[in-house]
């Protein structure tokens, strides 16, 4: 599935989670046909996300709505502001208040911690990679908050990049074993996949390179010193990533080491919801 397939699904069954048989709250109280305005309105500073996302909610249940963008996704704002302004069904509205703030909230806070990490960056040559770690059938929205952030999105699921972690390769046996086997499997599937594979200490590294056959290698909670003395073995044949441990107090340091991707989980999974509130206009 492309994206708009995916984010169609996310929709849906989003709605459905929340609406199930019915609003009943609204339709005890609303006429049907009533029209109404509602707003998005800015709470609290940081970076915009999810605009581009919330017209697609209301145009899910509504195509024929009237949706004024003032701001765009990865626009620093401010409170006070106002996102934008939606003319619809009020039953429309309230149906879908929740999933719109649910989705911008979240994927603000992720992007605006994003660009926290990004911004550190500047100057240097390392781009800053997503992980696995994010909410269950949420995880196309979240990646996208980090591309929104300035973030580079790593692989979306187990299906499309080989990554030999600690396990991969102890089940295996050894680290050239798994390498020379996922070469082997690439190769007689036909699959254009890369091959990643975790290194734990600079012995690994040099077993890697030794071995070939990989597009990246994966330096996992090595010290910037360990990264330098790493980065020489590998000798710019391979992509590197460094991971584990690296913070907002740390990633200039691993930055200024070279490598050229740096890897981080707590972007998403530490991020905080941004306040925002989508209020009917009276």
């Amino acid at each position: 599935m492309n994206y708009d397939q995916q984010l169609e699904l996310l929709i849906k069954n989003a709605l459905a989670e929340d609406i199930g048989d019915g609003d009943h709250s609204t339709l005890s109280c609303i006429a049907p046909d009533a029209i109404g305005k509602a707003v998005l309105k800015i709470k609290e500073e940081g970076v915009l996300a999810g605009m581009e996302v919330a017209e697609k909610i209301f145009r899910y249940l509504q195509p024929d709505i009237v949706f004024t963008s003032f701001k765009k996704d990865g626009d620093v704002i401010k409170p006070g502001e106002i996102a934008f302004e939606v003319t619809a069904k009020i039953h429309t509205i309230l149906k879908i208040e929740r999933l719109v703030l649910n989705c911008m909230q979240r994927m603000s806070g992720i992007a605006t911690l994003t660009k926290t990490y990004t911004d550190k960056l500047k100057g240097y040559k390392t781009k800053l990679l997503d992980t696995r770690k994010t909410t269950p059938n949420f995880r196309l929205l979240e990646k996208e908050a980090v591309r929104i952030g300035g973030g580079v999105n790593h692989r979306f699921g187990l299906y499309d990049m080989i990554m030999l972690k600690d396990n991969h390769i102890d089940a295996s046996g050894s680290i050239e074993i798994a390498i020379k086997k996922a070469y082997k499997y690439v190769q007689q599937k036909n699959l254009r996949l890369k091959i990643e594979v975790e290194t734990r200490n600079i012995e690994d590294v040099k077993r890697v390179v030794a071995t070939g056959k990989v597009n990246r290698i994966m330096l996992d909670n090595f010290t910037p010193q360990q990264i330098t003395e790493a980065l020489k073995i590998i000798n710019r044949k391979y992509e590197t990533e460094a991971s584990g441990g690296i913070n907002l107090s740390n990633i200039e340091e691993y930055a200024a080491t070279g490598v050229d991707y740096i890897s981080s989980g707590a972007i998403i999974h530490h991020a905080v919801s941004l306040d925002l509130s989508l209020k009917i206009k009276s």
